[in-house]
C-alpha cells in the first residue's frame, strides 16, 4: 500500500470523526471495510483469533482493577481529606491553593491512574474553597485541568499499560520512567503558580491562614492512605513480589481496608464505584479491541513498513522526527481523545521512530506527555469540558481554556527538554535494572 492510500485512509478517517462517529465505530469500518477490499473475506477469519486474544490480554486486566482503586478512594473520603492536608502544608506558598490543587492532582495521580478521574475528584473538592477565597476562575480552572493531566504520567497509569500492551515493552519499566517526568512536571506547575502570583497578587484570592505547626503535623495522617497504596503498587511491581495486573489487586485490597477503616463499605458504594469502573472499562476495552482490528489491516497492507520508508526518505534527525511528531499530535489532540490517539498511532509511530535508533521506553513517556497535552487541548480536551462540568457558578468555557494554555506551553517546552536530555526518562530505569541485575 502506498503513502498515497495511506493518506486517503487518514482523511476518511477524520471525515468520519467530523461526522461525530464514535471512534471505536470508526476504526471497526475503516479496518473491516479496507481489509475486505484489499483481501477479500477471508480476513474477517483472522480477526476473530485477534478479539479473543484482546479480550484475554493478562496485562489489559489492569485496566479495570486500577480504575477501580481510583473509584474506591473518589468514594471513600479519602481524596476530600488528602485535599485537606495538602492545604495546610502548601497554602503559604506564593499562590496559596493553587499549589494545593497541583499537589493533590499529583498524588490522587499516583494512586488512581486516571486523568479525567483526577480533574473530576479534585475540582469537585477545590472549587467551592477557590471560590469563597477569591481566586480568580481562570488560575483556579486551568491549574486543576492542567494537574489533572498528571494521572496518565504519574505512575500507575492506564495510559502507559496501554502503550505497554500495543508496543510489548515492560510495565513495569514505563512505571519507572514516569516517575522523575512526573515530578519534574509537577514542580514545573508549581514554579509557574509562584512566578505568576508574583506578578499578578490579585489571582490568588485572600492569604491563606497560616496552620500551627502541631496542626500540620497531625495532617499528615490524611496522607498516609495514598502514600501505603502508592508503596504497595510500585514496590510490588519493582520488586518482583507481582505483575502489574497483580499489583493492582493488591492496591485494591488495600484501599478496601481503609474504605472499612473509615466506614464506608456498604451495598450502594459497591455499587457505585462498580458500576462507574464498568462503564469506563467498557468503554477503553471496545477502543483497544477496534484498534487491534483496524491493525491487522495495517500490519497485512505493510503501512508501518510503507510510513518507515516514507519519513526515512526525507533523511529527518532523531530530534527533527520528534519534533515533527510534537506538531503532528498537537494537531491530533484538538479533535481525538487520548486513548484514540494512542491506539491509533503507536502501531505505526513506534516502527518509524525505532528505526532511527530512539529508546522505546522513552518513547512512551514521550507519548503520554503528548497525550497530557490533547487533554487540554480544545476543542476536544476531555480535562476542560470536565473541569468546566464541575463549576457551579456557571460560567463561560473560555475561562478554562485560557487558564489551561499557559500549562499546554510548559508541557511543550518540557517534551523539547527530554528530546535533548533523555536521561531524565532512562536515567531512573536503567539505574533500577542495574541494581536487580
Amino acid at each position: 500500500m502506498g503513502v498515497g492510500s495511506v493518506f486517503v485512509g487518514f482523511a476518511g478517517m477524520m471525515g468520519l470523526l467530523l461526522m461525530s462517529l464514535p471512534i471505536a465505530v470508526i476504526m471497526v469500518v475503516l479496518g473491516v471495510i479496507g481489509g475486505v477490499m484489499l483481501y477479500g473475506w477471508p480476513l474477517l477469519n483472522s480477526m476473530g483469533p485477534v478479539i479473543w486474544g484482546v479480550q484475554n490480554e493478562n496485562i489489559l486486566t489492569a485496566v479495570p482493577l486500577f480504575i477501580l482503586l481510583g473509584e474506591l478512594l473518589l468514594r471513600s473520603g479519602i481524596a476530600d481529606r488528602m485535599y485537606g492536608a495538602l492545604a495546610i502544608w502548601l497554602n503559604r506558598l506564593p499562590g496559596g491553593l493553587l499549589h494545593t490543587n497541583i499537589g493533590c492532582c499529583a498524588l490522587f495521580a499516583a494512586t488512581s491512574g486516571s486523568s479525567v478521574a483526577t480533574a473530576a475528584t479534585v475540582g469537585t473538592v477545590a472549587l467551592p474553597n477557590l471560590k469563597r477565597r477569591g481566586y480568580g476562575a481562570r488560575q483556579a480552572l486551568g491549574s486543576l485541568a492542567a494537574g489533572g493531566t498528571l494521572g496518565i504520567l504519574i505512575p500507575p497509569s492506564v495510559n502507559l499499560l496501554i502503550y505497554g500492551s500495543l508496543a510489548n515493552e515492560s510495565i513495569g519499566q514505563l512505571f519507572i520512567a514516569g516517575i522523575i517526568p512526573g515530578i519534574a512536571l509537577t514542580l514545573l506547575f508549581m514554579v509557574y503558580i509562584a512566578v505568576e502570583s508574583y506578578f499578578i497578587p490579585a489571582s490568588t484570592g485572600e492569604d491563606e491562614p497560616r496552620a500551627p505547626l502541631s496542626v500540620k503535623i497531625a495532617a499528615l495522617k490524611h496522607l498516609v492512605p495514598p502514600a501505603i497504596i502508592f508503596a504497595v503498587v510500585m514496590g510490588s511491581i519493582y520488586f518482583g513480589i507481582a505483575t502489574p495486573t497483580e499489583s493492582a489487586a493488591l492496591g485494591v485490597v488495600v484501599a478496601l481496608a481503609f474504605a472499612a477503616r473509615e466506614g464506608k463499605l456498604s451495598l450502594e458504594f459497591f455499587d457505585n464505584c462498580f458500576r462507574q469502573t464498568a462503564k469506563t472499562t467498557g468503554m477503553i476495552l471496545l477502543i483497544i479491541t477496534a484498534a487491534f482490528m483496524l491493525n491487522v489491516t495495517l500490519a497485512l497492507g505493510g503501512i508501518a513498513q510503507t510510513m518507515t520508508e516514507w519519513v526515512a526518505s526525507f533523511g529527518l534527525s532523531p530530534w527533527a522526527l520528534l519534533m515533527a511528531l510534537i506538531v503532528f499530535y498537537l494537531f491530533l489532540g484538538m479533535f481525538m481523545d487520548v486513548l484514540s490517539m494512542q491506539v491509533l498511532t503507536i502501531p505505526v509511530a513506534l516502527p518509524i521512530v525505532t528505526a532511527v535508533g530512539i529508546d522505546p521506553i522513552w518513547f512512551g513517556i514521550f507519548i503520554v506527555l503528548m497525550c497530557e497535552l490533547g487533554m487540554i487541548t480544545p476543542p476536544v480536551g476531555m480535562n476542560l469540558y470536565v473541569v468546566q462540568g464541575v463549576r457551579t457558578d456557571g460560567g463561560p468555557f473560555r475561562d478554562v481554556v485560557l487558564g489551561a494554555i499557559p500549562y499546554a506551553l510548559i508541557m511543550i517546552l518540557f517534551t523539547i527538554l527530554l528530546i535533548f536530555v533523555p536521561q531524565i526518562v532512562t536515567w531512573l530505569p536503567e539505574t533500577m535494572s542495574g541494581l536487580a541485575r
